[in-house]
């Protein structure tokens, strides 16, 4: 893609979400959501970038399998594309929640939203690591039922089957999708290393330093809210009858 196309399809990507967010305020909430309407507007725009994207980069390795024996000079237009929308995604929520949320609430975000654009910016602009940039996106496919929780969370049905349901399929794909993905490209960019000049790989580095150690901390976060609390509250309950 040409670097006016690149800014075409970021600036459409930008676009887009402002009006899927829109979109989404003008349907029925419930009334548990409508203390945060912010919030809710913000979880639903997210989930439905997390299910495009994480379509989109499953198709991209299935339409491109090639791209997979090379992540640094290998891609397709249709994969430098996802990574542009994903980027204009990424700018769009940055100043959502630089607009609507305390910085004190929300700086992990907006610092891992910044990370993310400067290295999907380097990869769209020099036309390299796209390739390592989709196998980064996979996360997404977690993300569709991390963000599904948290609006079931909000809608109050914290303890429907429904949640438990999604909170074990939630866990599952956070390993196998998040950690493991994160420790896969870790290992590559390692073995890689004397092919990736010294900007590229110092950047890499600290990325995968940075997400690695917020995605452990979300993975306690979650196993203690949706499974330990849950199993102490059931204990209790045995011991009570």
């Amino acid at each position: 893609m040409e670097l006016g196309s690149v800014i075409l399809t970021i600036g459409g990507s930008v676009g887009f979400f402002k009006f899927v967010n829109s979109g989404v305020g003008k349907l029925p909430a419930p009334e548990s959501a409508c203390r945060n309407v912010w919030k809710w507007r913000n979880i639903s725009t997210s989930c439905v970038h997390s299910m495009i994207t994480a379509t989109w980069a499953v198709l991209c390795f299935f339409l491109h399998p090639q791209m997979a024996e090379d992540l640094i000079e290998t891609h397709s237009v249709f994969s430098h594309a996802l990574v542009s929308f994903s980027i204009g995604y990424f700018i769009y929520d940055f100043f959502d929640m630089l607009r609507s949320q305390k910085l004190s609430q929300s700086w992990e975000l907006l610092f891992h939203h910044i990370v993310v654009i400067t290295c999907f910016g380097l990869a769209v602009v020099s036309c390299r690591y796209v390739g390592f940039a989709v196998v980064a996106l996979l996360v997404e496919i977690n993300s569709v039922f991390l963000h599904i929780r948290q609006i079931l969370r909000m809608a109050n049905m914290a303890a429907s089957t429904l949640y438990r349901v999604n909170s074990m399929i939630n866990l599952g794909t956070y390993v196998v999708f998040r950690i493991n993905t994160l420790a896969w490209m870790t290992r590559w960019l390692v073995l890689n290393r004397d092919k990736v000049p010294l900007l590229a790989y110092t950047l890499g580095s600290v990325g995968m330093a940075i997400m690695t150690a917020m995605n452990i901390v979300l993975f306690c976060r979650l196993l203690r809210s949706d499974f330990l609390k849950s199993s102490t509250r059931e204990a209790k309950k045995e011991k009570e009858m």
